[in-house]
């Protein structure tokens, strides 16, 4: 059944390409149906596999992972796994700037 308005806002549903960016990255633009009003987009089951398909191939799949605190001194250190160090391009020893965003989350800046 082909969705008419958006169940968020009510907006009139439109079919469009729309480009897709995934971690900073363009995937390309695919089929959507979009929400005129709130922006909404929908992609169906197909398209999706194709983006996650994409997104495997450029190496972008899987960089969520856990991390363990651990005790240095009197500091304490945070291990990033190699995957993601490499997407971010972090090497030994390099500084990053560091600062809460909120209570919850840490924003880790790079130089590169």
């Amino acid at each position: 059944m082909k969705r008419k308005l958006c169940e968020e806002c009510g907006g009139r549903i439109v079919k469009k390409k729309v480009p897709y960016i995934f971690l900073g990255e363009d995937l390309g633009s695919f089929e959507a149906e979009v929400c005129q009003k709130c922006g909404e987009q929908v992609f169906d089951e197909k398209i999706t596999k194709k983006i996650t398909e994409i997104a495997k191939k450029k190496g972008l799949y899987g960089l969520v992972a856990k991390a363990k605190i651990n005790q240095i001194g009197n500091s304490i250190g945070l291990t990033i796994n190699k995957k993601l160090a490499k997407f971010v391009n972090l090497k030994k020893g390099e500084e990053v700037r560091v600062y809460p965003e909120d209570k919850h989350r840490l924003i880790i800046e790079t130089s590169s």
